[in-house]
């Protein structure tokens, strides 16, 4: 059956991150923070960008302590640039030249054209407006934490007042921002909210990277609303910048449709993300990420085998029953 619903999968099961299994596992929770860390990981480039956004491409806090399109308006056109180079060139790459053919590609469907449910009637223009809009929600609370830095409103370090801190606060951000979104996307799925909100990105059954930001407004504006949690925690801009890229930049290569980027003969930077891509197909699983517990904890989790098909379907039942009687 996996082999009828999938071009492609990574190696089936799929496991949650070791942290959370019990009887505790220290040596396995190890080794699976380094291997998420390996320099051709997404995570690793998501703090190299973020590292070169900081250090030539942002803002004086004390230009910042002054809210003023000077400095504002360069930190927009950065981030529809950096996103355009991101989502368009991997669009381009897998899906215009299609230069991968289907290799590594999870779905094989073909994209929404001529479908009424989109913008413009065209899956890839309607996911390119929608992305578009995102980013000035991201921008939005980039621009709020760096007034705030300037102003003394959220607590600022260096890493030279704690090293220590600093480093651990990059380890801990990648999965701080899995539950957040874990926590947000359960609540899109629920009635109207739904309805009203989420369906606009669930539109994408077949995901391309500009459909990572393909959502509606109100989605946009609370996907990054986990800075505020800096408002009490002792950062860095740095900080921000690296977790912001986690829906700027993650959203797009989670999204590709694609579980790796050759690069020659090599097999490449993995950028996809096949626990979400069940979500996309699904529906009603993989509401947060791999690094969380909540979907197993809950009986949500695909682990993308047959097994995994058969509980999804025996949990539509039961709701369908429930909601019968």
């Amino acid at each position: 059956m996996t082999r009828r619903l999938w071009n492609y999968t990574p190696q089936l099961p799929l496991k949650i991150a070791p942290y959370w299994l019990w009887p505790y596992r220290p040596f396995s929770a190890l080794l699976h923070l380094l291997k998420s860390w390996r320099p051709l990981s997404t995570r690793f480039l998501f703090l190299v960008i973020a590292t070169v956004i900081y250090t030539f491409f942002s803002p004086n806090l004390a230009d910042a302590k002054l809210l003023s399109l000077d400095w504002i308006l360069p930190i927009i056109l950065r981030n529809i640039l950096l996103l355009t180079l991101i989502a368009g060139g991997l669009h381009t790459i897998f899906w215009a030249k299609q230069l991968q053919g289907d290799e590594y590609k999870y779905f094989l469907r073909p994209l929404g054209r001529n479908v009424r449910a989109f913008f413009f009637k065209d899956q890839v223009l309607d996911n390119v407006l929608w992305s578009m809009v995102a980013i000035f929600f991201m921008t939005f609370w980039e621009c709020l934490m760096w007034y705030a830095y300037a102003n003394g409103f959220a607590p600022m370090i260096v890493f030279a007042d704690a090293p220590i801190w600093f480093l651990l606060l990059i380890i801990i951000i990648p999965i701080e921002a899995g539950l957040h979104f874990y926590g947000l996307h359960r609540l899109l799925h629920v009635g109207k909210i739904y309805t009203w909100v989420h369906a606009w990105h669930h539109k994408n059954i077949q995901t391309t990277p500009w459909s990572g930001l393909a959502m509606h407004p109100v989605e946009s504006f609370f996907l990054r609303a986990d800075v505020l949690w800096f408002f009490l925690i002792p950062s860095s801009p740095l900080h921000i910048l690296f977790l912001i890229m986690h829906s700027t930049i993650g959203a797009p290569t989670s999204h590709s449709g694609f579980e790796r980027l050759k690069i020659g003969s090599h097999k490449g930077i993995e950028v996809g993300d096949f626990f979400h891509q069940l979500h996309h197909r699904f529906f009603d699983c993989n509401y947060g990420t791999d690094e969380t517990p909540w979907d197993e904890w809950f009986g949500t989790f695909h682990d993308g085998t047959d097994a995994g098909n058969e509980l999804v379907r025996n949990r539509r039942k039961k709701i369908w029953l429930n909601s019968s009687i």
